[in-house]
């Protein structure tokens, strides 16, 4: 049989397609590769082969094999010609214009390039706010179920949202915006819903629905305007039918064919960098918002303390308990003590309210816009994770479906089977590779959006300079305000250090255990 494929193969330059149609066939009986990665055992072919062998087998059925680009051609010609032991001098040389390198011009972004955002951090916070507020009572018959009035400046509306008119909507963001990234929602509680985790529900709820309204592609779609300002009995069939027959972002944009085209030359480079600095900065934020979070919350502890610690004192001070006897033998102070005592806890109360204004402050301003940050970041971790595990994948599979149709179609051509059946097959192949074309694509343009998402978290990075100015503005307000206290009750405690005379005395510390003189 090598000696056949041999005079096959020299004589092709005559123009015998269907010959060399049939070398081709014989010489490919090694399965394909799974992916377009992996070497082939005949020659070290790359997927681009998987279609000169389709075209040279459809030849088989007299399709010509012209149809084959000559640079493609040119590596059969010299793998083929060195499995069967030909010279290469020996083959015809097909008619090949020289390749060259790109022109270094056209490794650069083209100018007006639409990859490129433009925002600033004011114009994106500008966009909308959102309010959502916690209506108090709950609905529902036997169930109850928690309701949040949901605001927004930029539509000028007020509507009332449960939490699974949130997951629908969700779920429609991820359906029609795959390549973006999409804040996750806070868990849902079925029963035992306290009201602390019902409040921290309602705050991440507030981060999701502003990050989703600022967001550029989000804010101009007719879903964010649905869920913000219809105020019908059903918003999410509402929903539900405005994302029918739409597709996702890659269908309707017109740009998403020519996606690669924009994309600079190392974008993988770019995308490993920059998935890595994410990484990083994620995981330091996340640090910092802890550290936040404890000083906020030592703050409120400290105003609890000073509160109980004032009562304390109101209650020494009001104690009606009578003294003995013997107390009363020489001048006591215990009265005039008391007295004094009793009226400190007005400070102290004042001083807690304070404290505790201080730890709200830090938990709206700073932890608060730490968690917003630590939501963005992480949302463009889970675009990663879908980039990989969803594009990436899908085309892996399509490429070894596709792969399985060329070994069909290889053993169809050799075994000479119905033309009926072979030209299903041929139909299927060529779906495939429409298919594993359109996945090519889409490759291209989710890492066109990676590269804009990767921006938008550039353009939230100076959030970093508002959320350290408001701590640092909570502290030095904070400690103003209890300083002032502070000072305003040390006056009340003059009666507390009164000398013999009455005149008042400075405290002195006890040394060594001993009372002082």
């Amino acid at each position: 049989m090598m000696e056949t494929a041999k005079a096959i193969f020299r004589k092709r330059g005559s123009g015998d397609s269907r010959d060399f149609a049939l070398l081709i066939a014989f010489g490919t009986v090694i399965a394909p590769p799974t992916s377009c990665e992996m070497p082939l055992t005949a020659g070290f072919l790359h997927f681009q082969l998987f279609r000169v062998w389709g075209k040279c087998v459809c030849a088989v059925l007299y399709l010509r094999v012209s149809r084959v680009p000559p640079f493609f051609l040119l590596r059969v010609d010299s793998e083929v010609g060195r499995l069967l032991g030909v010279p290469v001098e020996d083959l015809p040389a097909p008619q090949v214009s020289e390749r060259r390198d790109p022109h270094p011009s056209r490794m650069q972004m083209p100018q007006g390039n639409p990859l490129l955002l433009s925002y600033t951090l004011q114009e994106l916070l500008a966009r909308d706010t959102v309010q959502v507020e916690l209506i108090p009572e709950k609905k529902g018959l036997f169930l109850k179920h928690v309701e949040y009035e949901v605001s927004s400046q930029r539509f000028r509306s007020s509507v009332y949202r449960r939490y699974n008119d949130f997951v629908v909507f969700h779920e429609m963001l991820l359906q029609k915006f795959p390549y973006r990234m999409v804040p996750a929602l806070p868990p849902k509680r079925v029963l035992g819903a306290d009201r602390e985790f019902i409040e921290a529900r309602r705050r991440a709820l507030r981060r999701f629905i502003n990050l989703v309204a600022r967001h550029p592609p989000f804010s101009e779609d007719v879903a964010l305007r649905l869920f913000l300002s219809f105020s019908g009995p059903d918003v999410q069939n509402k929903l539900k039918e405005s994302a029918q027959c739409v597709g996702d972002e890659f269908m309707s944009c017109k740009l998403a064919p020519r996606a690669k085209d924009f994309l600079p030359a190392d974008i993988q480079t770019q995308f490993a960098v920059s998935r890595e600095l994410i990484r990083n900065i994620y995981n330091s934020f996340h640090k910092l918002r802890d550290r936040a979070e404890r000083i906020a919350s030592r703050a409120i502890d400290n105003a609890a303390d000073l509160l109980i610690f004032g009562k304390e004192l109101s209650a020494l001070g009001s104690d009606t308990t009578p003294l003995p006897s013997w107390a009363t033998l020489h001048s006591s102070t215990w009265g005039s003590l008391k007295q004094a005592l009793k009226g400190l806890s007005v400070e102290f109360a004042l001083l807690a309210d304070k404290a505790a204004q201080q730890g709200k402050q830090e938990e709206n301003d700073v932890v608060e816009k730490l968690n917003l940050f630590l939501d963005l970041l992480q949302s463009y971790k889970d675009l990663c994770e879908r980039h990989e595990k969803g594009v990436l994948h899908k085309h892996q599979r399509a490429l070894h479906k596709y792969s399985l149709m060329k070994r069909q179609m290889m053993s169809a051509a050799v075994q000479s089977r119905e033309p009926d059946s072979v030209e299903q097959l041929e139909s299927r192949i060529v779906e495939q590779e429409n298919a594993i074309q359109t996945m090519e694509l889409r490759g291209y343009f989710s890492l066109y959006c990676l590269h804009q998402e990767m921006q938008l978290v550039h353009v939230y990075l100076p959030l970093t300079s508002h959320i350290l100015g408001a701590f640092v503005n909570s502290q030095i307000q904070g400690h103003k305000e209890m300083s002032k206290v502070w000072n305003d009750l040390k006056p009340k405690l003059n009666c507390l250090f009164a000398g013999p005379s009455g005149s008042p005395t400075p405290p002195r510390l006890p040394q060594d255990g001993v009372s002082p003189r």
